[in-house]
Order: structure tokens, then sequence, then C-alpha cells
């Protein structure tokens, strides 16, 4: 593709504009990215998903179960390992 051709300032003007709209669009796209990235890979994301994936296994009252009991034994771990 060869060089645009303008008939005016106004056109330059403009096109400068649309490119200057569209680098910030990107550069607001690469940190929403990056603090979603930053986000998911949180301890608290990355064991609920964990357990997730075995809670997904068990259903019925085992699913139950583990719903109620796993977040009490994170506490329980946590909690012993400060004090």
């Amino acid at each position: 593709m060869g060089p645009k051709k303008y008939s005016s300032y106004a056109q330059i003007d403009r096109e400068l504009e649309i490119l200057k709209i569209e680098k910030e669009i990107s550069y607001q796209k690469i940190v929403l990215g990056y603090y979603k990235t930053k986000e998911s890979i949180t301890p608290h994301h990355l064991l609920n998903n964990f357990l997730g994936s075995f809670k997904s296994a068990f259903t019925g009252s085992y699913g139950t179960i583990l719903n109620v009991a796993v977040p009490f034994i994170i506490k329980w771990i946590i909690d012993k390992k400060r004090g």
C-alpha cells in the first residue's frame, strides 16, 4: 500500500486524531489485560479454580459437604500457620 494523498491540512489533522484515539484504545486494552491477568493469578483465585475443578467432580451430598467444609479447613490452616 502506497502513501496516502491528502488534499488539505484538515484531512491530515483528522487522520492524526483517529490514529491518536486508536493508540489510546490499544493502550487501554493492554492495561486492562494486564490487570485481568494480575487478578487471575492471585493465590485466592488460583485456589478457587483448583478447588472448583475438584468440586465439580463430586455431585450430590459430597459436593455439598465440600462446599461447606473446604472454606473452614482453609481458614483453619491459615489461622494455625499465623499463630
